[in-house]
């Protein structure tokens, strides 16, 4: 393994710096009563997250490393769709958002002014969207 380390960049011994995001984890579909409720005071987005998805993971860590909102400017929930498809689908038909994986959703005053998925989910786009 010490070959293909050197070869690939990947001899470093530091330890990768993970950013942990500050979520909120969407698992009970009561709360997307009180995120419509919150939003008409503090934006609130939702992430849609495919645990089984290479793409999805992609995304993830994308967005994990370009995030720079603070918990003071949004609210921000994760939502494992695997585990929570229900949820999921609710989401999309109470939120008038067609279902993808992975999405990201933005919420204002009790409805979706944004959603993206795939390479569109992009945190300087959400962090715009709350100016």
């Amino acid at each position: 393994m010490g070959l293909f380390d050197k070869v690939f960049g990947t001899s470093s011994k530091e330890p990768k710096e993970e950013r942990v995001l500050p979520w909120k984890v969407l698992n009970d579909l009561k709360q997307l009563d009180q995120i419509a409720k919150d939003s008409k005071t503090k934006p609130v987005a939702i992430y849609k997250h495919s645990t089984t998805c290479g793409i999805s993971r992609m995304v993830l860590r994308g967005l994990e490393a370009q995030y720079d909102i603070t918990a003071e400017e949004l609210d921000f929930y994760y939502l494992d769709l695997k585990a929570y498809r229900a949820i999921s689908n609710e989401v999309a038909a109470r939120f008038q958002v067609w279902h993808e994986s992975p999405q990201v959703i933005l919420i204002k005053n009790g409805k979706a002014v944004y959603n993206a998925s795939h390479s569109g989910v992009n945190a300087s786009v959400l962090k715009e969207l709350l100016g």
